[in-house]
């Protein structure tokens, strides 16, 4: 089924865009269009925008996820919500001594990366968006490339509405395990050796004094010896953390452990953390939330791909990196704006996707290679020497 053809100003047909993936990079995408007449449409596989966790707290850099929402105008509404106290970083060795701690200034705060959390980032940009822009429960399982340079949208039949869908560019904004990418490169993603054992504390200035008192305002580190620990502030009064094991990528079905028996990932826990101080492993015993599991994977540097008329990739869908870049969501936001604006100022879509390509592999090669980096360095013997030099360089 061909999805009907408006036509622009000038006569000639509007373009039909069709954008996998309400994520930032997608939504920032699609808000930009529109703006200019173009109606890009999000195709969505969570049935609603409440359907699961968005995670947790992001930091929005100047020149790139700033930036984007400035294009978008939406800065004045994020900067309603940031949080410029959330920029204080600070480095706890593994005696739970406090070894860095620098607070944001008020020049950070106006001119710094203020945090928002990612549930808030994203109902932000949805609600800049007509309802009927993001087409939820859709879930896609094929992109067949037509003989007209066109390509069709298959979706699972058990979501909302399977019909198949014509259009004339796929963006691939569909995250790690994007089904756009196969039709561009043959790269998968790869793990990097580090897991994150995610869990939770609630209410924690008041239910768990002593452990957000650690954390402060920001974010905590306390990494040393292929191991550590992370707790992010968020919104509500909710401390968010990743407990990080430099291990195989089974580790727990190596030990012979449930993921949902909280005792026995506990127990495990706390064996691969002994010798830490009892202040942080607070972190493993005070959990409100339990564990989740979360390997970390990271495309291969470079990830580069042959143009290909009517598709192309923004985000984790080309250019997954670990979190220690700090650059994932503010990289996914610009590609987004770089390439709804090239589509607005060029003649044709293959011309726009030349155009905004040229910009995204270079930066894209350079932003994977410092979070490589990143995280080879905060996940190695010598990890908290080289995270408080990292810090005194930075801040």
């Amino acid at each position: 089924m061909s999805t009907a053809r408006t036509r622009t100003h000038a006569g000639t047909p509007a373009p039909r865009i069709a954008i996998i993936g309400a994520g930032p990079g997608g939504l920032i995408c699609a808000r930009i269009l529109r703006r200019h007449g173009i109606a890009a449409t999000l195709y969505e596989r969570d049935a609603s925008r409440a359907a699961r966790d968005q995670g947790g707290t992001l930091d929005m850099h100047p020149h790139s996820g700033r930036h984007a929402l400035h294009r978008a105008g939406l800065l004045d509404e994020f900067l309603a919500l940031a949080r410029p106290e959330g920029q204080q970083m600070r480095l706890v060795g593994r005696d739970g001594h406090v070894l860095f701690d620098a607070l944001p200034t008020e020049a950070d705060a106006a001119e710094g990366n203020p945090e928002i959390d990612r549930g808030q980032l994203r109902d932000l940009l949805l609600d800049s968006l007509d309802p009927t822009a993001v087409r939820w429960g859709h879930q896609l399982t094929r992109v067949e490339p037509r003989d007209d340079g066109t390509h069709r949208l298959h979706f699972a039949d058990d979501t909302t509405d399977h019909t198949p869908v014509d259009v004339d560019l796929v963006i691939g904004a569909d995250g790690a395990w994007s089904r756009v990418r196969r039709l561009l490169s043959d790269a998968t993603p790869v793990y990097t050796g580090v897991t994150f054992v995610e869990t939770g504390l609630d209410d924690a200035d008041i239910r768990h004094p002593a452990l957000a008192e650690l954390t402060g305002n920001g974010t905590m580190m306390a990494l040393d010896d292929n191991r550590g620990f992370v707790a992010q502030r968020n919104s509500g009064g909710h401390i968010r953390v990743y407990i990080g094991l430099r291990t195989g990528e089974d580790w727990h079905r190596h030990a012979g452990l449930d993921l949902t028996d909280t005792t026995a990932v506990r127990g495990a826990l706390l064996d691969r953390f002994s010798g830490w101080s009892p202040d942080l492993l607070g972190f493993i015993t005070r959990t409100d939330s339990g564990y989740t599991n979360r390997p970390l994977y990271a495309l291969p540097v470079p990830h580069n791909w042959t143009p290909t008329p009517g598709l192309t990739l923004l985000g984790d869908a080309a250019h997954l990196m670990s979190p220690f870049s700090g650059m994932g969501a503010n990289l996914a936001m610009l590609d987004g704006a770089d390439l709804a604006q090239a589509i607005v100022e060029h003649p044709t879509i293959d011309q726009a996707v030349t155009a905004y390509e040229k910009i995204l592999l270079p930066r894209s090669i350079e932003a994977a290679e410092g979070a490589a980096e990143g995280i080879d360095g905060a996940f190695a013997p010598d990890s908290a020497e080289q995270t408080l030099a990292h810090l005194a360089r930075h801040h």
